[in-house]
C-alpha cells in the first residue's frame, strides 16, 4: 500500500507567484497513492471550497476525501486534506484535533483498514515556532495514547529541521527517529520538514521523496512517499463497523 504526504502550497507553484492546481493534481497522478496527506489544501477564506479538483482525482485516481464531522461539506481541517482509495475503509469517523498556534493548525486522526488490520492514521501541518511545535507534538502524542493500541501512521509537515530537543525528539520515544529525506525548498531540497513516521517500525520499511522535474515546480515542497507493510498486530476493539471512504 503507497501512501504520500504533500504540502501544496496554498495551489501556488514553487515561487508563490502562479496558480499550481493542475501542476500539483499531475504530481498527485505521478504518485498514484492509496492513501495521501495534503498539507496548505484548503483556501483559508472559503475553507468549504476544494482547492484541488477533487472530482478529476476522484475519477481518474479513484482518490476521495475522508469525511470531517466538525466542518460537514468540507473537504479538510485547517488545510489539512486526507484521501484516500475506497479499498482503505474507514473505522468511524475521523478525528478532527486543534493544535493552536497563530496560524491556527491541526491533525486529522482516523482509524482505517486497508485488508490486514486496523491501523491509525494521524496527518497533520505543525506550527513554524520551535516551542509551539513542541506542545503540538505532545497533544498528538496525548490524542494517539487516548485511544486504542494499533499500528500508527503519521504523515505530513513538521517544519523541523533538526534532531534532538526538536519535534522529533518529542516524538522518539513512539516514532524512533526518522532518516533524512529532504523535500524543502523544491528547486533545491536541504530541508526534511516533511516526515513520514510509524510506530512499530516495520510498518513503513523505507521513505522515499518524490523528486521529478514536475514536482519541483508544482509545490515549494517534494512529496514523500513510503510503502506501508502488513504487520502482526493484536486484534483491535470491534466497536466499530469499518465503512469505505464516502464518494
Amino acid at each position: 500500500m503507497l501512501v504520500a504526504t504533500y504540502n501544496v502550497h496554498r495551489g501556488r507553484d514553487a515561487a508563490g507567484l502562479r496558480d499550481s492546481r493542475t501542476r500539483i493534481q499531475a504530481v498527485i497522478a505521478e504518485i498514484a497513492p492509496d492513501l495521501i496527506a495534503l498539507q496548505e489544501a484548503q483556501n483559508y477564506l472559503r475553507r468549504g471550497a476544494p482547492m484541488l479538483d477533487l472530482g478529476l482525482l476522484a475519477r481518474t485516481l479513484d482518490l476521495h476525501p475522508l469525511p470531517i464531522a466538525e466542518r460537514p461539506g468540507h473537504p479538510g481541517w485547517r488545510s489539512n486534506v486526507v484521501l484516500a482509495r475506497p479499498h482503505v475503509r474507514l473505522r468511524g469517523a475521523p478525528v478532527a484535533l486543534r493544535l493552536g498556534g497563530l496560524e491556527p493548525r491541526g491533525a486529522v486522526m482516523a482509524e482505517l483498514e486497508a485488508g490486514w488490520g486496523p491501523f491509525r492514521l494521524v496527518a497533520t501541518h505543525l506550527s513554524l515556532g520551535a516551542e509551539r511545535r513542541r506542545l503540538q507534538a505532545r497533544a498528538l502524542l496525548e490524542a494517539i495514547a487516548a485511544g486504542p493500541e494499533m499500528p500508527t501512521l503519521l504523515m505530513g509537515d513538521l517544519n523541523e529541521w533538526h534532531p534532538g530537543h526538536s519535534v522529533l525528539g518529542v516524538l522518539a520515544p513512539l516514532f524512533g527517529t526518522p532518516p533524512r529525506a529532504p523535500t524543502f525548498p523544491a528547486f533545491h531540497p536541504v530541508g526534511s520538514l516533511d516526515r513520514i513516521m510509524a510506530h512499530p517500525p516495520g510498518l513503513v520499511a523505507a521513505v522515499e521523496v518524490h523528486d521529478t522535474p514536475l514536482a519541483r515546480r508544482a509545490s515549494d515542497h517534494l512529496p514523500l512517499k513510503a510503502v506501508l507493510n502488513r504487520v502482526a498486530t493484536a486484534p483491535a476493539p470491534p466497536s466499530r463497523r469499518s465503512s469505505p471512504v464516502p464518494h
